[in-house]
């Protein structure tokens, strides 16, 4: 998994996105990602790819008796620890590749917006099942393939510099994609929507909620939301580990 977010360029052109600055509040998808969580009053959570941490804090606030957050950026480790600091959080920093996954260790697993830069994603899916616990709830959003697959990543433009569409190529074509991000150059991961729902469903995940996010209506007003409608951005999931019987 690259690292871009210790890029001291990179990190400076993060931290001014309103997410960053805000927190949950300000990410379009979080009316649509919170309804997805279980309860989590007792339960030991784990946050793959946490960035600021504000997913562990949401989920200490909502009584979870420990939370890990791990992220393989030590810039966004650090900010974790100032922003979000809690007693009940751990922040470590590792990779999402590298973590060990203990078995039957978690009972709620949370990604945001980190499984893109994944390559081996089944793979991640497999290792995930098995930390969960029986009935344990894996949740996480991903940039949506039809947003991957994007040329470029970006609209095609008027002259004006007005969005007329939203080029897609190469759909089939699992891997690499390069992309301008925050002026930046970053290489994430494309996925279909085939292998990231059918890869949970090989590894024993039963879904729970298959989601495309869409911005909410306090949100319109604000500059390009009315083209986040032309086409998806992210995909929400919530799966769980079957029961046995």
């Amino acid at each position: 998994m690259n690292n871009e977010y210790d890029n001291d360029n990179f990190f400076k052109e993060y931290a001014k996105m309103p997410r960053s600055k805000e927190g949950l509040a300000a990410a379009g998808e979080w009316h649509q990602l919170q309804t997805l969580f279980p309860d989590l009053e007792g339960r030991s959570v784990l946050d793959l790819g946490c960035g600021y941490g504000w997913h562990c804090r949401f989920s200490a606030e909502k009584g979870a008796k420990e939370v890990l957050g791990v992220d393989i950026s030590r810039k966004m480790i650090e900010e974790a620890r100032r922003r979000n600091g809690e007693s009940r959080i751990e922040y470590r920093v590792c990779g999402i590749e590298e973590y060990d996954y203990p078995e039957n260790r978690w009972d709620c697993v949370i990604s945001n917006l980190a499984l893109h830069y994944i390559e081996n994603i089944e793979q991640i899916f497999r290792k995930v099942h098995r930390t969960l616990k029986q009935g344990g709830v894996f949740i996480f959003n991903i940039e949506h393939p039809v947003f991957t697959a994007g040329v470029g990543q970006d609209w095609i433009y008027d002259n004006d510099g007005k969005p007329l569409y939203w080029p897609i190529d190469n759909y089939f074509m699992p891997g690499e994609r390069k992309t301008r991000f925050l002026g930046c150059d970053v290489i994430k991961q494309h996925h279909t929507l085939t292998q990231i729902l059918t890869g949970l469903i090989n590894n024993g995940f039963e879904l729970q909620a298959v989601e495309e996010a869409r911005p909410p209506k306090e949100m319109m007003q604000l500059s390009g939301m009315e083209d986040e409608l032309r086409r998806p951005m992210m995909l929400l999931v919530k799966a769980e580990v079957k029961k046995h019987d």
